[in-house]
């Protein structure tokens, strides 16, 4: 196994198998083909051989994307509103030109966002990260391994209040330590699953903690954390698949930057540049 198949494992998916999806006139998404049919007849949206495509200004587009949630919630075919609003735009930080659910994200392919932190220690013997493991009662990855700290973005939130307001959350880390993180830079993957295509784009984080910090679960995503060396966390991911998928990224980011992962490895070129993959790209020969 390796790095390099750990990068793959997020960026398999088959654009033949979806039509694009586009708002007045900017392409933001791309739905399965098998799910056209949901838009047929709805007011305000036209298919055609090009794809999918609509008119409307944002806040129509918005409603229509929320009537198409509780249909989908009500046939089954999705859990229901997850509560919290995403915004469909054709680049980080542009005008929104429609406002969906959480739950729709994938659904329609848009392209979202999120912060992750890796947590670490400096030791006399070396760097030591704090991995966390995933509570087993969660209905995605269950007991998976995972970054410190991670979650989607939302609308209305920057990168840096959000990755602080989840230090939080997930690891009881105060503001005071919490505002020492750093944003280091972005990784990128498109992987398609049973949900529908994730382009998604992940802010990366570094922290350096107190060696006397512990951090503990708060609202229960996880179940506990672990502190291992930075040459165990190497091999965990290169070896194994125990990490939640697009965790590794982060991580693989990281040994990177950090010189773990150095510039002799013979995959090391196509390592830094898998980490930043975009929809339909395909891997390097």
């Amino acid at each position: 196994m390796s790095y390099l198949e750990r990068i793959e494992e997020c960026n398999r998916h088959d654009l033949t198998q979806f039509v694009p999806l586009s708002i007045r006139g900017a392409p933001v998404g791309h739905v399965r083909r098998d799910r056209v049919r949901f838009f047929e007849g709805m007011p305000g949206f036209v298919i055609a051989d090009a794809g999918i495509s609509t008119a409307l200004d944002a806040d129509a587009a918005s409603r229509r994307f929320d009537d198409l949630t509780a249909e989908l919630a009500r046939q089954g075919a999705l859990p229901g509103f997850h509560g919290e609003r995403f915004p469909v735009a054709i680049r980080f930080g542009a005008e929104p030109l429609a406002i969906v659910d959480r739950a729709m994200v994938s659904w329609l392919g848009v392209t979202s966002y999120g912060v992750h932190l890796n947590g670490v220690v400096r030791e006399p013997e070396g760097l030591r990260m704090w991995i966390a493991v995933r509570s087993g009662g969660k209905l995605t990855f269950p007991g998976m391994l995972d970054n410190m700290v991670a979650g989607g973005l939302p609308i209305g939130i920057s990168p840096d209040a959000n990755v602080r307001k989840e230090c939080f959350e997930e690891a009881g880390i105060p503001e005071s330590i919490a505002a020492g993180a750093h944003l280091v830079g972005t990784v990128s993957y498109c992987v398609q699953h049973d949900r529908g295509l994730k382009p998604d784009t992940m802010f990366c984080y570094d922290l350096e903690l107190p060696r006397e910090f512990v951090p503990h679960p708060v609202d229960g995503e996880v179940e506990r954390f672990e502190l291992w060396p930075i040459r165990r966390v190497a091999e965990r991911v290169r070896d194994t698949a125990d990490f939640k998928f697009n965790c590794n990224l982060v991580i693989i980011d990281f040994l990177v930057r950090h010189g773990v992962i150095p510039a002799t490895d013979p995959d090391y070129a196509e390592i830094v540049r898998g980490l930043r993959r975009s929809v339909g790209e395909e891997r390097a020969p």
